[in-house]
């Protein structure tokens, strides 16, 4: 899949380490969006950041006079804005259930990955979150055989969610077993971290995240 690149002003704020910033990221890089890209160092922050964003957070992107601070709104945003190739399904029931994909995504999983990364919490409470997070995603492992992409023929917003998660399993410290009920995850991860858009989605931090 060759990614071209379309005219652009946008500049998009970005944190390195950050899953939400990731799969902004992802969706940029499947539109061949051109964007400047800031990676924000979070101890020094620019100051123009807290003037565009009340909550002085990332990631913020910012397209002419729109500044928009929420990750699934910049996602929805840029599939409006460059139609093509679409990441949202075309009818509304689809829609939904996309939307609803995420939803359960930030419910299920993000609510582990956050403080997992930040180190949020006792060795203990790290350590039961990280079994939590992998048995849940070792419990959906069988879907990933019916379809090449989460519930899906096509590549979609559901699966800019995913990738950044599951390229931070390792550093995590999360390592998924290798049988017969996670071949079909592990092939869903091969084929996601093969993209050419994925690829091209990786700030410095995530490269060395493997």
């Amino acid at each position: 899949m060759g990614v071209v690149a379309k005219r652009s002003s946008m500049t998009f704020y970005s944190d390195g380490t950050s899953h939400y910033s990731h799969r902004v990221r992802v969706v940029l890089a499947e539109k061949g969006v051109a964007v400047e890209t800031i990676d924000v160092d979070l101890d020094d922050k620019p100051e123009d950041l807290a003037s565009l964003n009340p909550y002085n957070t990332l990631p913020t992107l910012v397209d002419r006079d729109l500044v928009l601070y929420e990750a699934n709104i910049m996602m929805e945003y840029l599939d409006e804005r460059f139609p093509h190739p679409p990441l949202f399904p075309v009818y509304p029931v689809a829609r939904a259930q996309s939307r609803l994909w995420i939803y359960r995504i930030k419910r299920d999983w993000c609510r582990l990955v956050d403080p997992i990364m930040a180190g949020d919490g006792t060795p203990a409470q790290l350590d039961k979150m990280r079994v939590e997070l992998r048995d849940s995603l070792i419990s959906i492992a069988p879907i990933f055989g019916e379809k090449p992409f989460f519930m899906s023929d096509e590549f979609t917003i559901v699966d800019c969610c995913v990738t950044p998660i599951l390229w931070r399993l390792p550093i995590m410290g999360i390592e998924l077993p290798k049988n017969k009920t996670t071949k079909p995850l592990l092939e869903y991860r091969d084929r996601l971290f093969e993209r050419d858009s994925v690829m091209a989605s990786f700030s410095e931090q995530e490269k060395e995240m493997v």
